[in-house]
């Protein structure tokens, strides 16, 4: 059997096991931390359970073509939960709480926003062309610039929107500013500000709309504990607690991996799924790999951070399963955290209540709250020693005022906090940039790192870092079209 090894267990990771896997390979997966899942895990304490990063799963269908791919069906392994509302978004003066159902929504738009109600319509109307136009672009890979002129990416050209950012586009349809942000905001996924994010993607509102958001029982990290157990079922070798400490490239071709206990592996392919820019720095000495040296993946642009507060708390809290918290000034937040590189001091703030959906993830009577607030990644020099603490507080006290949970800090059992600092440090993310590269123009498709990596025969990546990008529909993809080029690759070998 094809001895592939995959570095990291993350969503790309495993999806790429068990799709790889089920073809016929002999896979064997190796994660260095002592859980799957990587920034889609979870942690437990006293009864309380929290999802590590991901909290919002949209566009399930994408999820269950994978497993379908492999022979497998989602729903044997998770229980989805649809969310109305999808989430709720708190303005200094209203609320909105979203919905996808098109009716619903136009009536909550024009109970805030008196004759915007056709213009959401429209926007639906007019983004579900663009996506359906995107797609085709978006599962596919783009390994030459000879791509750009095949017939599906020409006339996906016009909707990339290419000059006018996320918040141009949504400007066509929405005078309000509140209403603008209610369908930008999800630029943050990508952690990027929606007043630089490409207008392309109009399509991550419209997902949610159109697809709705879910929840699975048990917490999002239970999507990559679904594929862990089904690529294992298969017969693939997943080994926590395993870190790789190199890449061994000969004559341009990587041919094995050295461990941290210092054994070496050879195999016919490598998938590297673990943070693309802090495995290239680390996993593969600077000299073989001209395209992304340490100095040039210095120049590269990436997203902000998260600082993450997670606490499990007495009592029940009178929130929705997602809410955000904006600024009173969004603007001058985001630049504050994309442009200036400064700690915000009017932050805004994402709050997930799981446990009014799913009492899975509390004791009888508690809540688990998991608290996100965007800031700046670790290029920014701020000192998180010196910092933590007074923004923890800032942090905590902005929920306390803004969600209406006053004794918020009396009724902490259990707490965490997550910096920029521990991104980078425990979770070996590149400047503890969350959101991995950048998504301009830039760094998109073919300008991503692609899927069958350049400089070196043998590596292929999966992953937020590469084709087609962050986000866990994305993610998906990017195995799917790792693994398929992986098989043509071996039958164009076969034929040869």
């Amino acid at each position: 059997m094809t001895q592939v090894a995959v570095i990291g267990a993350g969503p790309g990771g495993l999806a790429a096991s068990m799709l790889l896997q089920s073809k016929g390979y002999d896979v064997t997966t190796f994660e260095k931390q002592q859980y799957v899942g990587g920034r889609t895990s979870s942690f437990s304490e006293n009864g309380f359970t929290f999802d590590l990063g991901p909290t919002f799963f949209s566009m399930p269908h994408i999820l269950e073509e994978v497993f379908q791919e492999a022979g497998k069906k989602l729903e044997d392994y998770v229980e989805l939960i649809r969310l109305d509302p999808m989430y709720t978004l708190k303005f200094s003066d209203l609320t909105i709480r979203a919905s996808s159902d098109r009716d619903q929504m136009s009536a909550e738009i024009e109970k805030h926003f008196p004759g915007y109600g056709p213009a959401y319509i429209k926007f639906m109307k007019d983004t579900r062309k663009k996506l359906a136009v995107l797609s085709p672009i978006l599962q596919e890979k783009h390994a030459s610039l000879l791509d750009y002129l095949r017939p599906r990416s020409l006339r996906a050209v016009p909707e990339l929107e290419i000059g006018s950012s996320l918040y141009d586009v949504l400007s066509r349809y929405f005078d309000d500013e509140r209403l603008k942000l209610s369908f930008t905001f999800q630029s943050k996924y990508l952690g990027m500000s929606p007043w630089d994010c490409p207008g392309a993607f109009t399509i991550l509102s419209f997902m949610e709309h159109e697809y709705g958001v879910f929840h699975p029982k048990g917490g999002v990290n239970q999507l990559t504990k679904a594929l862990a157990r089904a690529a294992e079922e298969e017969g693939a070798d997943i080994r926590t607690g395993t870190g790789v400490k190199k890449i061994n490239i000969e004559n341009g071709r990587a041919e094995s991996l050295e461990l941290e206990d210092g054994s070496i592996h050879r195999f016919d392919h490598i998938v590297m799924n673990a943070d693309f820019a802090h495995s290239m720095k680390h996993l593969i000495d600077n000299g073989q790999r001209r395209k992304y040296s340490d100095e040039k993946l210095k120049k590269k642009k990436y997203s902000c951070s998260t600082f993450m507060i997670y606490l499990g708390v007495s009592g029940e809290v009178d929130l929705d399963h997602h809410t955000v918290l904006f600024a009173e000034d969004y603007k001058r937040n985001v630049d504050e955290i994309m442009k200036e590189q400064v700690l915000p001091d009017d932050p805004s703030i994402y709050v997930q209540n799981a446990a009014v959906t799913d009492r899975t993830v509390a004791p009888d009577g508690k809540s688990a709250l998991y608290i996100l607030a965007p800031v700046p990644n670790n290029m920014s020099g701020i000192d998180w020693e010196t910092h933590e603490k007074a923004f923890r507080d800032l942090v905590l006290q902005t929920v306390a005022d803004r969600a209406g949970i006053p004794d918020l800090e009396s009724r902490i059992e259990v707490e965490r906090v997550l910096s920029p600092q521990g991104w980078e440090e425990d979770k070996l993310i590149y400047e503890g940039a969350t959101f991995n590269l950048a998504h301009n123009l830039g760094q998109m498709m073919y300008f991503r790192p692609h899927n069958e990596f350049d400089d070196i025969k043998g590596l292929w990546l999966t992953g937020g870092g590469t084709h087609p990008g962050s986000g866990l529909p994305t993610i998906f993809e990017s195995a799917r079209i790792t693994s398929s080029l992986i098989a043509i690759h071996d039958r164009k070998k076969v034929k040869a």
